[in-house]
């Protein structure tokens, strides 16, 4: 299952949280033309480095699937950084 939406959650420095909802769908929707763009350099960029395409695709796919569930947390000093996969 591909993620559906990313958290952001962050504290400034002086102690204010803030917390940022991105759907993904939409986000893909609206940088399809870029992510068309970079399939095709993705594509150019196997056939150079004479990796498979498809394997190389494959494992991307592998990757998204893993994705839901992730969590990266960042702490420095008093901002906190906290990115949710769901």
């Amino acid at each position: 299952m591909i993620p559906q939406l990313v958290t952001v959650r962050y504290r400034r420095s002086d102690g204010r949280r803030r917390r940022l909802y991105v759907p993904v769908l939409p986000v893909l929707l609206v940088l399809s033309p870029l992510l068309l763009l970079a399939v095709v350099g993705g594509v150019v960029a196997c056939l150079i480095t004479e990796v498979s395409p498809a394997g190389a695709l494959r494992g991307v796919g592998r990757l998204l699937w893993a994705l839901p569930g992730t969590r990266f947390e960042i702490e420095e000093g008093r901002t906190a950084f906290l990115v949710s996969i769901r």
